[in-house]
């Protein structure tokens, strides 16, 4: 059976795109919103989103956990934050090679923005069988797809409440004065 390659997800926030941006584009901060995602490191002393940042991701899938370098490809303020995932490992991301692509997509809407998260898989190298395979056992029963699927909706819809909790991010006639 040939596996979905990508999945997105869209949530419409009440905040300006290039607050959405400011908090996305920080991979330190994603843990706060991800459910597998436990914040990163980055790299280097440039700090703020840009083209070519490198980042260690700490993630955990029940008791698993596992460490992912990342280089950003895209850091344009208010409109799109992209990434590709290329190294993994235990402790440290030591095996290379292509994983997945992150992006996000910021559209002002009313007053609000949208929000569209999409992930690709990016090991095209794979048999789909050997990736299906290998998927279900580090899913529990699932393909990459369709888990990433649930992660996105959860991602999104935490970003939401926080942003929207908070109110300093908030346009219109709720937004903080």
């Amino acid at each position: 059976m040939p596996r979905t390659m990508s999945v997105s997800d869209s949530i419409l926030i009440r905040a300006e795109p290039t607050a959405v941006y400011e908090e996305l584009s920080d991979p330190t901060a994603m843990g706060r919103w991800s459910p597998e995602n436990r914040g990163a490191r980055v790299l280097g002393d440039r700090r703020g989103a840009h083209v070519g940042m490198v980042f260690e991701g700490r993630n955990k899938r029940g008791s698993f956990r596992w460490t992912t370098r990342c280089t950003v490809t895209a850091a344009d303020p208010g409109e799109r934050f992209a990434f590709r995932v290329h190294a993994i490992g235990v402790r440290r991301p030591r095996l290379p090679g292509a994983i997945a692509l992150w992006e996000y997509r910021f559209e002002a809407v009313d007053g609000s923005t949208r929000v569209t998260e999409t992930w690709t898989d990016n090991r095209r190298a794979w048999p789909d069988f050997l990736a299906n395979a290998f998927d279900r056992v580090a899913t529990r029963g699932h393909t990459f797809a369709e888990f990433q699927r649930g992660n996105i909706r959860t991602t999104l819809e935490r970003l939401k409440d926080a942003l929207e909790r908070d109110g300093s991010h908030q346009t219109g006639p709720t937004a903080k004065e």
